[in-house]
């Protein structure tokens, strides 16, 4: 709570689906804007969240790239979840084009995403790069109890965090890789309901070094207890989490489909130019597994570029933005 923010509440409980829950609130804040535009100096809204144009628009997925995916869920499920999956995106892809036609800047919070933004006919000058930030106070390095968090100890242990139900997260080719890096354990953070990787991981025998957390909230907690941060992600605008494992002093191994790929620096990770590599991310998983002095230093460079990401440097760069727009 602030008194300098007044929040206005916009129901959309009791609608069963996200779509619906989205398209209600589309309507209704549309609504409230358009009766209260006239008392405010800008709106700023993210992607077609709303049917009522804005001044700034802040663009964290662009629906229609992701719809291009060969790992879009309507091509890995053939059912009426990838059915309701494809209609979700293809709706969402037509109104955000509209959303960003009406807005006099676009916000992207990467150089992919402005690339994809151009893609579908953005123009260049009216796209800004502000990248996510991150909460240096919540991450930070530090030394967490792995019993009090059912991890081993005495062993290297890799993280990977994410939907761990659909393949845009890759988790696949992290499982294949591991089985080629003996030494090393996985703690993979996610909702296990409806996840077929417990299984593949139990087909590769990996059931005794891939640890299942399930979904946590805890995971700055998670991030203090391991050694290295893996998330080679086959399709990511941003991927806040790659920043957040930086923040707490983890190395990383990514790959360039992630757009937080772009701001790690040799000293601080290894990015994979090719997601589907196994044999790369066995060698990138060996070489921090078995070399606990490089782990210490590429954490402490990680940390330093996080540092150049935290929440106030992007929120100065929002409020820059919003002054110059309203002169």
């Amino acid at each position: 709570q602030s008194d300098q923010v007044d929040w206005i509440y916009v129901p959309v409980k009791g609608w069963p689906t996200a779509f619906l829950r989205n398209l209600v609130f589309s309507w209704r804040s549309a609504n409230w804007l358009r009766k209260h535009r006239c008392e405010l100096d800008l709106v700023k809204v993210n992607g077609a969240i709303t049917k009522a144009p804005g001044d700034i628009n802040a663009v964290h997925f662009v629906h229609s790239s992701w719809l291009r995916s060969p790992v879009h869920i309507s091509r890995v499920r053939q059912d009426w979840y990838g059915a309701y999956q494809w209609l979700f995106t293809a709706l969402n892809a037509r109104w955000e084009k509209q959303a960003f036609r009406q807005a006099k800047c676009l916000v992207a919070i990467s150089n992919q995403v402005k690339k994809e933004l151009t893609d579908i006919g953005v123009p260049k000058e009216s796209i800004r790069v502000i990248t996510n930030g991150v909460d240096l106070q919540e991450f930070s390095p530090g030394i967490a109890d792995r019993k009090k968090l059912n991890l081993p100890e005495g062993v290297p242990i890799a993280l990977f965090a994410g939907d761990i139900r659909t393949p845009r997260k890759n988790l696949d080719t992290v499982l294949h890789a591991l089985v080629q890096v003996p030494d090393l354990h996985l703690a993979i953070v996610g909702t296990t309901e409806g996840s077929p990787y417990l299984q593949l991981a139990e087909k590769l025998g990996l059931s005794e070094r891939a640890h299942f957390l399930g979904y946590r909230r805890d995971i700055a907690e998670i991030m203090q207890a391991v050694d290295l941060f893996v998330f080679p992600s086959r399709y990511e605008p941003y991927g806040l989490v790659l920043l957040e494992a930086m923040a707490s002093g983890l190395p990383v191994i990514t790959a360039t489909t992630t757009g937080a790929a772009e701001i790690i620096t040799p000293a601080s990770g290894l990015v994979m130019p090719d997601s589907e590599d196994t044999q790369a991310l066995v060698q990138a998983l060996n070489t921090l597994a078995s070399n606990p002095e490089q782990r210490v230093r590429m954490g402490k460079a990680s940390r330093t570029v996080a540092e150049q990401h935290s929440w106030t440097s992007m929120a100065q760069s929002y409020v820059d933005l919003c002054e110059e727009m309203v002169k």
